[in-house]
């Protein structure tokens, strides 16, 4: 039988492997030939191979045995090994070779995963450990939506990454550093004789803190030259310099973490100052291998193709953001072992990402070919507009702040739970959990379907809205699952062992079908680090459970009802690991 135990639950892997088996016996002397699979919406089938006509290109004139693409698609088809998997198979146009899958192994297949767990669809990844370097705030200035969005998809990608069995490195890359720094330093000593035991409360707001200390520095010359030692005295290491920055650190810290916990986002810290020690060795290598030349009292590498080097080393000696960044590569390459770095921050950084990538493969710290691994990839994403089109912000031109705009979801989110009639059944508990999770998840759906390189618009009444592609409509759709198992007094749990699923009914195995390419979807959006992906199949599986399976095949009460129940529940926990995978905490009741 040409089934694959480690693809359990990925059709379209097991349907590679098994059409690999079928090419080989086609065309034996071409060995170089991968298995292009892809499902399809069309009424020939579900899956289709679509090697005929690429392989005609390649055989045709070598004597070969074949008449054109249509009879290399009927080799192929008449080469497939015996399956439990293919229910019938046809050839279609030049040489497509459909296949329909069979329903009695769609229905085991799902079975299997109810009784030994979701993860057993987890996809297989060619790597074991991961770095996700994001939201990486500034310290001192305040979290923006910019910052919302590399932390909501950064979190996703590392949760879609650790499902499939990747040791993920969570990394918060902070702006912790730099010059800006003497000039908070020396307002905190100035504002604050005592700065010792100054408190939060006391300096209040870090963002009005950092724009006085600014103002001072741009029109006091005394107090910029104080400023400007400050900076020297921190980087050399002077213990009052030293205490009086992680005091500043540790109350941004605490703001960010109020975002943090709202989020559910897990992360670990390791910022600017962290990579500091490790700098003066890494340019000292690349230097070594000849990249770094001199260029008008800067130090500097030239790459390829960009008109502008990039800097390592500024005029003055400092260090800048390229310096930084080429070091933390080799600190994750070298001591974290990392075999795939990828950072989320908005596309405005693409060309310097591109730059230090160049330079560390100029190096030989990574590959020449983006398709081996240890590999670093950028993942842009596009501006969060308000409603007038513009970069979103409050009406003073302010930026606004997460943990308000998070509160306000919730807020809104509450106030239209209020607003159904079961509210008055729910305690103040169970309203407040619903509020957070519908509001908070709403934020972050609204940011994922998406596709993360275009701009999108941030609009309360659409991202709240109960029908359509949003978080409510999907939750609100996964807690009437929940409610017909509940109302069918069944012991879901004894009949996952006792019942038999059985998909006889169309919109049966269309649910069905679909239950199965979870993996896959997620094989997807994993390698191409595209979230929308699974947004996508979310919705789509949501609406083929309400509109097909649930308004044309009864489930309590009727002759069905043990396998009904039974798809209920798949589709129940297919959702809830979307939903996992997404950063949602589902909804169970409504």
């Amino acid at each position: 039988m040409a089934t694959e135990e480690e693809n359990v639950g990925n059709i379209k892997r097991q349907l590679a492997k098994i059409f690999e088996v079928s090419l080989r016996a086609t065309v034996p002397e071409e060995t170089d030939v991968e298995p292009l699979v892809a499902a399809c919406a069309g009424k020939f089938g579900d899956y289709q191979c679509n090697n005929a006509m690429g392989l005609w290109s390649k055989i045709k004139g070598k004597g070969s045995q074949f008449k054109g693409p249509p009879s290399v698609g009927q080799a192929i088809m008449k080469n497939l090994p015996p399956s439990e998997i293919i229910e019938s198979s046809s050839v279609a146009g030049p040489g497509f070779v459909n296949v329909v899958i069979s329903k009695n192994w769609l229905a085991k297949s799902i079975q299997k995963m109810l009784i030994d767990g979701i993860e057993t669809w987890a996809p297989r990844l060619p790597i074991k450990r991961a770095v996700v370097d994001f939201s990486s705030p500034n310290i001192a200035k305040e979290m923006h939506v910019g910052h919302l969005r590399s932390t909501i998809i950064g979190d996703t990608l590392a949760r879609m990454l650790e499902f499939s069995n990747v040791d993920v490195l969570r990394r918060n890359h902070v702006g912790d550093w730099g010059t800006q720094f003497g000039m908070l330093i020396e307002f905190l000593f100035e504002r604050f004789p005592n700065w010792e035991e100054v408190t939060e409360t006391a300096i209040g707001d870090l963002q009005t803190f950092y724009k006085a200390s600014k103002q001072r520095f741009d029109s006091d010359p005394a107090f910029k030259e104080r400023a400007q030692q400050a900076v020297v005295l921190l980087q050399g290491g002077e213990a009052k310099y030293r205490k009086a920055w992680a005091q500043i650190c540790e109350i941004s810290r605490n703001e960010f973490n109020r975002v943090y916990e709202r989020l559910g986002v897990e992360l670990e810290e390791k910022g600017e100052s962290f990579y500091n020690p490790y700098i003066p060795n890494a340019i000292k290598e690349l230097t070594d291998k000849g990249l770094v030349e001199e260029s008008q009292g800067a130090r500097v590498i030239f790459l390829d193709g960009i008109n502008i080097p990039l800097i390592v080393v500024k005029s003055d000696g400092g260090f800048n953001y390229a310096s930084t960044d080429l070091t933390a590569i080799w600190y994750r390459l070298n001591e974290e072992k990392a075999e795939w770095i990828i950072y989320v921050t908005d596309v405005g950084q693409q060309q310097h990402f591109d730059m230090v990538f160049r330079a560390c493969k100029r190096a030989g710290w990574l590959p020449l070919d983006d398709n081996k691994h240890p590999k670093t990839t950028h993942v842009g994403f596009g501006l969060v507009l308000g409603e007038d089109g513009k970069r979103f912000r409050t009406r003073n031109t302010e930026v606004v702040r997460l943990v308000d705009l998070l509160d306000e979801a919730k807020s809104r989110s509450k106030t239209a739970l209020l607003e159904r009639e079961k509210a008055a059944e729910w305690s103040e508990e169970d309203l407040e959990q619903i509020a957070e999770a519908v509001g908070y998840g709403a934020v972050k759906y609204a940011d994922l379907k998406n596709n993360r390189l275009t701009n999108y618009t941030f609009n309360f009444d659409q991202m709240l809205n109960d029908k359509g592609n949003t978080a409510v409509y999907l939750l609100y759709a996964h807690a009437r699952i929940c409610s017909i198992i509940r109302k069918s007094g069944k012991n879901i749990e004894e009949l996952k062992k006792t019942g038999t699923i059985v998909l006889e009914h169309e919109d049966e195995r269309v649910l069905g079908l679909h239950l199965l390419q979870f993996a896959e979807v997620v094989e997807e959006a994993c390698t191409n680090l595209l979230p929308n992906v699974l947004c996508e199949y979310l919705y789509n599986l949501s609406e083929i459970f309400t509109k097909k399976f649930y308004s044309n095949c009864q489930v309590v009460g009727s002759a069905e009802e043990t396998s009904r129940l039974l798809l209920c529940e798949a589709t129940g926990t297919v959702m809830r690991k979307c939903f996992h995978l997404l950063g949602i905490v589902p909804v169970y009741k409504i």
